[in-house]
């Protein structure tokens, strides 16, 4: 996203709009002067507002930077919150909106792109932001409740109308006859979270269910990491025809291309897909297990403090949590943390067993090193059969 521009007037442009604007006008008296020189300081008094000192009716910008699903949720947040700023406030604030794979979009910010906050599809790319740039402080996931994850999501399949291939489960995803369309890990966050949901599958098949996997002792571990990845060796190498870099466009590769047997995708991506284009167009497939993928958001310190932004930019992410934000959230098909606001939106989300990124992998940072950094699982496994673009 290119960012309008604004350059400073030259001296002799200022001069000549001030002599323009006092040309043939009566010279005033010190009286008069002072007057409204006093009446200028008072009326700018009362247009400051509480919130930052900004003035009532000031004009702001931020820059959201975030992921490939987002869009339609954040068109909506975005609308709301600006309503809700500008009732308590007085500004007018409008949200820029950057959105692709999450990987792809923290390596902007690292390199440059002046985002006020991010919201990524996980904490991983935060903290590489963090570690690289230095652009926020070391304790961001602290400044919000849920370790700053204001909506949960899981990984499900998404397949055609009335389900052709039978598909029930991540075992049948390497059969010989499925196709699977996921997007680049290496690009995406939504492709780390199905990377890791597809692992935690195998790990839980093969120690006896989800709750053993924390806790395994070290030598049934090892055996069931083995069979992991054979597992995600099979399924990348064999069965995954392209691999997008983002989330979204996975979706067009498999709804419009119409690549493909089955979509692993976010539950909301699925759900939205389902409700665009009709009940007779796809299938929703809950696998028996999956894990709670929680995206995660942050003010991005160094460009709110150059901007000025802090003050709006922190009430912009906290918004999320209010009831109103919550509810634009769940009507979104992500999975609101409000308790009342998920019991009111409960049937649209199918029950599955979970896991979490620190009971399978002890954090995203551990995850992020074993799996997908340079010459990590991912890149060890991954042969092309599929084609990476």
């Amino acid at each position: 996203m290119r960012l309008k521009s604004w350059t400073r007037p030259s001296r002799a442009a200022e001069r000549e709009r001030t002599s323009r604007s006092t040309l043939g006008e009566p010279r005033r008296t010190r009286r008069e002067l002072l007057s409204h020189t006093l009446a200028v300081a008072l009326l700018a008094s009362a247009a400051l507002s509480p919130y930052g000192g900004a003035k009532a009716a000031e004009r702001v910008s931020l820059l959201n930077v975030s992921y490939d699903p987002t869009r339609e949720l954040f068109r909506d947040f975005n609308e709301k919150f600006a309503a809700h700023w500008r009732e308590k406030t007085g500004q007018i604030v409008t949200v820029q909106m950057s959105h692709a794979g999450s990987g792809s979009q923290a390596r902007s910010v690292i390199e440059g792109l002046p985002a006020d906050v991010v919201t990524l599809a996980l904490s991983g790319d935060i903290d590489a932001i963090q570690a690289k740039s230095h652009r926020l402080a070391p304790d961001w996931q602290s400044r919000l409740p849920h370790g700053s994850a204001p909506y949960t999501s899981t990984i499900v399949f998404l397949v055609r109308h009335g389900n052709p291939k039978n598909i029930r489960d991540w075992d049948d995803l390497v059969r010989p006859d499925v196709q699977v369309v996921t997007p680049n890990p290496k690009t995406s966050g939504g492709a780390r979270w199905n990377f890791l949901a597809a692992w935690g599958y195998v790990l839980a098949r093969e120690l006896g269910g989800v709750d053993r996997i924390a806790n395994a002792p070290a030598p049934d571990l090892g055996k069931a990491e083995g069979a992991a990845r054979a597992y995600v060796h099979e399924l990348f190498s064999k069965h995954v025809p392209v691999l997008d870099p983002g989330a979204r466009g996975a979706t067009n590769t498999f709804i419009q291309r119409r690549i493909g047997d089955v979509l692993l995708a976010w539950e909301n991506e699925a759900l939205l897909a389902r409700e665009e284009m009709g009940a007779n167009a796809f299938d929703i497939v809950v696998p028996s297990v999956s894990i709670l993928a929680e995206p995660t958001v942050a003010v991005v310190d160094t460009v709110v403090d150059r901007k000025g932004t802090r003050a709006v930019a922190e009430a912009y992410l906290k918004y999320l949590y209010t009831p109103a934000g919550q509810d634009v959230i769940a009507r979104h098909y992500y999975r609101p943390r409000d308790p009342s606001v998920l019991q009111r939106y409960a049937s649209q989300y199918p029950e599955v067993k979970l896991f979490t990124i620190d009971d399978a992998f002890k954090g995203w940072s551990k995850a992020q090193a074993q799996f997908f950094d340079d010459g990590g699982v991912f890149d060890q496994i991954y042969a092309p059969g599929a084609k990476r673009r």
